[in-house]
């Protein structure tokens, strides 16, 4: 199932890969981006690029490797750039925040109006070094099982995509929701009042109720509105309705 999300502002969000070892890697990464909506890929000295295995692994991720960016140190991939983290295995005794993906991703965000943003990994065998840390905002630390914490780097890579994926759809759907209460506010008693009068009334010129007490059958109507949230923009077309019926009756 698709959902629907910002694709310029993940277009701003670029995945950086330090001398990465295995090609492999470099596919399973492309993938994994592509997977999330993500297509900025920089690869920063890859020890072997661009090979078979890199393209293999990337299972229709191809446009993504063949537009990734090589350049030669971190300096050129986060070249620009207003907001960086670098990710590491491991908690350090360092000054720089430290957040899990979902928080760091939030802090991301909040930037990403104003220009890309890069998330950095690390060697597979030891990661960034502090010179490169150094170079960051922030730390990214994924929690992972204390008795088995080796992560494979595109593994690292789904993990951090996927939650920007899901805050981006979710920004959406807040925004969507705003928009939303904007145009569609909930009817106050009073025009609700004026709709059921209405709708007693051009009931009542179809001869709606018949036998039955026209007391119970509003009563179950108003339950139902009354159920509905209704909104104003909905009583307006409850009451046009009602209009209609009377108008056509009166033309009989």
């Amino acid at each position: 199932m698709t959902q629907q999300t910002n694709h310029a502002l993940l277009k701003k969000i670029r995945i950086v890969l330090v001398n990465t070892s295995h090609p492999g890697n470099i596919g399973a990464t492309a993938r994994a981006m592509k997977n999330m909506g993500l297509s900025s890929l920089y690869l920063v000295a890859p020890k072997e690029h661009p090979t078979l295995e890199a393209y293999r692994r990337s299972v229709g991720a191809i446009d993504v490797l063949d537009n990734a960016v090589i350049v030669k140190d971190l300096n050129q991939a986060i070249s620009a750039c207003v907001w960086v983290a670098g990710t590491s295995a491991r908690l350090r005794t360092i000054e720089w925040p430290i957040f899990e993906p979902r928080e760091c991703v939030q802090q991301c965000i909040q930037h990403l109006e104003s220009g890309e943003i890069a998330i950095v990994f690390g060697r597979e065998n030891n990661g960034l070094t502090n010179d490169e840390l150094e170079k960051c905002n922030a730390l990214l630390h994924i929690p992972t099982n204390a008795e088995y914490s080796s992560l494979n780097l595109a593994a690292a890579v789904q993990v951090v995509c996927y939650e920007f994926r899901l805050a981006l759809i979710q920004e959406i759907k807040t925004k969507t929701n705003s928009k939303k209460h904007r145009e569609d506010v909930l009817a106050s008693t009073d025009q609700l009042d004026g709709m059921y009068q209405h709708l007693y009334e051009a009931l009542g010129t179809l001869d709606f109720f018949g036998t039955n007490n026209p007391d119970v059958v509003m009563r179950r109507l108003k339950g139902l509105f009354n159920r509905a949230n209704t909104t104003q923009r909905e009583v307006s077309i409850v009451r046009g309705i009602c209009s209609a019926i009377q108008g056509k009756k009166r033309l009989r």
